[in-house]
């Protein structure tokens, strides 16, 4: 059931099926005619999760965009379903898995041959499904005015190579995807492009962002006085993740 976080941000969360399927959050002040997508979900998971928005007075016409916080396959898996009802939908996407999308390579949305041969046991995909032309090639830094509210792109590399949170300074609020979850874990860093020593960085960098909202992509979220939490994970883990 879609909910609404805050003003402005509101949450569908993911219905497990076979395969994790990541939340999607949508952003924009209602009435604005602009709003953007964080993530899609899992491969056949779009319908249900247009429905919600649908059912929240959010205009499907009036999603403008996509922000994938990285590529793996429970992310970006509905993506051409979400394409089939709202065509015009732009995909942005840090440029170093916009490479991978925009020349059909799927090997960062599988992350291992093993989940790419299970996943190909569930699902009858095509060789080129995960061709996708990117609109916008994000590098981090970039300061985005979404529907009303304003939100910071930060590279959080490690759990894949462009990984990315969006952060609101005005609320603290961090959409961490799988860098970071709410419940003492991080995302995985045995896939490919992911890499242990940047995701102890990027750990480090969210633990000083004074994050008190936090919206990952799996599992429960944190509405308020997320920091401590935030930062005893990243406590945790660091020492585990190398140089």
């Amino acid at each position: 059931m879609i909910e609404q976080v805050v003003d402005g941000v509101w949450w569908v969360p993911g219905r497990d099926k076979f395969f994790p399927d990541s939340h999607v959050y949508v952003i924009g002040k209602a009435g604005g005619g602009d709003f953007t997508m964080v993530d899609c979900g899992l491969t056949d998971m779009g319908a249900y999760k247009l429905d919600e928005l649908d059912s929240a007075g959010i205009p499907l016409k009036e999603i403008r965009r996509v922000i994938m916080t990285h590529t793996h396959f429970d992310h970006i898996g509905c993506l051409p379903e979400i394409r089939e009802i709202i065509p015009e939908l732009e995909v942005w996407v840090h440029k170093d898995e916009a490479s991978y999308l925009e020349r059909g390579d799927p090997r960062i949305v599988y992350g291992n041959s093993m989940f790419e041969s299970v996943v190909r046991s569930q699902y009858n995909l095509r060789d080129d499904f995960f061709r996708i032309s990117v609109s916008r090639k994000l590098e981090g830094g970039e300061v985005l005015l979404l529907g009303g509210l304003t939100f910071r792109i930060i590279h959080l590399p490690g759990h894949s190579a462009g990984s990315i949170g969006l952060f609101n300074d005005d609320q603290r609020i961090l959409l961490s995807g799988d860098t970071i979850y709410a419940d003492g874990a991080i995302g995985r860093y045995d896939l490919v492009s992911a890499n242990p020593s940047e995701l102890k960085r990027s750990l480090n960098l969210v633990a000083e962002l004074g994050v008190d909202v936090l919206l990952p992509c799996h599992n429960r979220i944190v509405k308020s006085g997320a920091g401590p939490m935030v930062k005893e994970t990243v406590r945790q883990w660091t020492p585990l993740l190398g140089d």
